[in-house]
């Protein structure tokens, strides 16, 4: 299991050097939706500060900022925050397991950039989408 201390650096990282309202990357959203299109009933939505994807009516990718905010479920997570370049994403202080921020450096070229989209792909199959209000 992660302990937040060993993470605690990544967020404070995140904090110094982005700010909190940040229009988000459309050349990322660009690569987004062309590494995901055929992969079944694509939508966007404005969230998380920046644009999420919907595949299949269920949350996947979404960019905020400069990063890439990816949906890869608990059993992916501990190994994928390990990698440098990631941070946790946080709900009311706490880490919120199986959803991770990539930044840049993370995913510069096409081989890192498809690996985090096939995990937020192959969780997607599996994911339960939200209830609609």
């Amino acid at each position: 299991m992660i302990k937040f201390e060993s993470i605690q650096g990544k967020i404070s990282q995140h904090y110094l050097t982005q700010t909190l309202v940040m229009p988000y990357n459309e050349k990322l959203a660009d690569r987004i939706r062309e590494a995901i299109a055929g992969f079944g009933k694509i939508e966007e939505k404005k969230m998380f500060r920046g644009m999420c994807f919907m595949v299949n009516d269920k949350m996947c990718v979404c960019v905020s900022g400069d990063e890439m905010m990816c949906r890869i479920g608990p059993d992916a997570f501990e190994s994928a925050i390990e990698k440098n370049g990631t941070r946790p994403m946080l709900k009311n202080g706490k880490v919120l397991n199986g959803f991770i921020f990539v930044g840049a450096e993370a995913m510069k070229s096409k081989i890192d950039f498809d690996y985090w989209i096939k995990l937020c792909l192959a969780f997607n199959k599996d994911a339960k989408s939200s209830k609609r209000k």
